[in-house]
């Protein structure tokens, strides 16, 4: 199709999409509370519509008293069922697919339930709405004379009892629909592959002499492959291999760990990097300005979002909030009901307001990823914040990392043990402690406290890793490629002292 046509089609639909997302944006209140009626009466004649008389509830406050909150192990034997064959337990429509989950390191795997609906209504249409977002900030974007480079899951799909299962990527690129095939590299079958080394290299070789625009994966997993790209041309710049790439759609993990060695290999300062908040569970936020780091919460996907404030979680007196109620710069964990049927399921994921009008977020950190041992209450936006200013301060740069408490024993007082890898070792590793401890007790208030006059914690104790620790420990447990992720904080040791056992090997 010639390229002039492509972008019409593209400026139409983004006219078209723009006076949506400007009800959501004008009316988010009232948007919000439209769609959780609307999924309670699609629902009301399912298993769980019946067990809490969905077609009785008649505002928010009954549906709040009504539903209780879930996390994944409460819903499991219903999952379970599901995946067998059984229908219309949580959702109307069959549900064929589920998203194994790759969030996490440990040996449980979530199966996330993904409807028909929840891939149209959600998963792709976020994926449009990306483009359009895009388009409309970049006018003279040449998006698409080329491809994109997609890098999903190293997981295949597989079938039982009518069902089929995989990362969510592999569901994804399965139903893909025709446009998105036809304006992507690699093919699906090399996208599909689920030997992960092999299959670098096969989408290195499909890739390198494609016109690639655009690059669309996890920053971690695709600074691998764009670096074996680099070793297997020869090159410095990826610039070299695809002049006309402009930018980078990325999400998954924090990009402040990696944002500089990006910056190495892709030199000009017009190329734009664009954030998205995605997950098993749905699509939440996309990033809708060019240079912004905050994202637009999208509030017409078919989920309903409910909040947490952070200093109630798991406490008597938690307190459980709709959109309407939420305030600037406070951490909530995340709440949502869908159209793929979890109802009121927690996702484990923090995040802050930085805007209400619009609803503007940050991705703050997990719920159980952060370090509490001591009353500190340390996130994982404080570590990535700090290491990102201590590696400018000192010239290094990292390629991955983890922390544990070293627990008070005896006499001895705790700490925080870090385990980073980095790929450019600052020159002076007591400075760089130094000045990792000051950037943290500036960014954490309770962690400053802790560390005063050494009270309650001592200094942290950072080792500096071994090449490619956390690719092995990874790949012992079955974990590379695709959505994967190295736990950053942890309140036990479990993480740590296996990769400290690891780093002696």
């Amino acid at each position: 199709m010639p390229i002039p046509i492509v972008n019409s089609i593209a400026s139409w639909f983004l006219k078209k999409r723009i006076h949506q997302i400007e009800l959501f944006l004008k009316y988010p209140n009232e948007v919000q509370n439209e769609l959780l009626f609307s999924l309670l009466k699609i629902a009301k004649d399912t298993e769980i519509g019946k067990t809490y008389d969905f077609a009785s509830i008649k505002n928010y406050k009954d549906f709040n008293e009504r539903l209780p909150v879930v996390n994944y192990e409460t819903i499991q034997p219903s999952i379970e069922r599901s995946r067998n064959g059984e229908q219309n337990i949580y959702w109307p429509t069959p549900i064929k697919w589920f998203a194994k989950s790759s969030g996490t390191t440990n040996a449980k795997s979530k199966f996330i339930p993904v409807s028909t609906e929840s891939l149209e209504d959600c998963h792709y249409a976020a994926s449009k709405d990306l483009l359009c977002m895009y388009l409309n900030n970049n006018e003279d974007s040449q998006l698409f004379t080329g491809k994109s480079l997609r890098l999903g899951g190293s997981k295949e799909l597989y079938k039982e009892n009518g069902t089929a299962f995989g990362d969510l990527s592999a569901i994804l690129i399965d139903n893909m629909p025709f446009w998105a095939e036809y304006s992507s590299t690699p093919s699906s079958k090399v996208s599909l592959m689920s030997a992960w080394e092999t299959k670098m290299q096969a989408i290195v070789d499909e890739t390198i002499n494609e016109n690639v625009t655009s690059l669309a994966g996890v920053p971690s997993w695709m600074l691998v492959l764009l670096n074996n790209v680099l070793d297997t041309t020869g090159k410095d710049s990826l610039f070299d291999i695809w002049p006309n790439l402009e930018v980078y759609f990325h999400g998954g993990v924090s990009f402040n760990p990696y944002i500089e060695q990006y910056r190495d290999i892709l030199p000009k300062k017009q190329f734009k990097y664009y954030e998205i908040y995605n997950a098993s569970e749905g699509f939440f936020a996309i990033q809708d300005q060019n240079y912004s780091g905050d994202l637009l919460l999208m509030l017409d996907y078919g989920i309903f979002y409910e909040f947490i404030p952070m200093d109630t979680y798991g406490k008597i007196d938690e307190k459980i909030i709709p959109l309407s109620d939420v305030e600037l710069n406070k951490n909530y964990a995340v709440i949502i009901t869908t159209n793929a049927g979890l109802w009121r399921y927690k996702i484990g994921d923090t995040i802050r307001f930085v805007s209400i009008n619009p609803h503007r977020i940050k991705v703050s950190g997990r719920t159980k990823h952060h370090i509490n041992a001591f009353g500190e209450e340390l996130i994982i936006e404080n570590a990535e914040d700090a290491l990102k200013k201590v590696c400018k301060l000192t010239a290094s740069e990292i390629v991955d990392y983890t922390a544990a408490p070293i627990f008070m024993s005896g006499k001895e007082k705790g700490a925080h043990e870090w385990i980073i890898e980095f790929k450019t070792p600052p020159k002076d590793m007591p400075h760089f402690e130094m000045l990792f401890d000051d950037v943290l007790k500036s960014l954490n208030s309770d962690y400053e406290a802790k560390r005063f006059n050494d009270i309650t914690l001592n200094k942290p104790k950072i080792h500096s890793a071994r090449p490619n620790l956390f690719y092995d420990w990874l790949k012992k447990n079955n974990k590379l490629g695709g959505q994967h992720k190295v736990p950053r904080l942890s309140n036990s040791r479990d993480y740590v002292d296996e990769l400290l056992q690891l780093n002696k090997t």
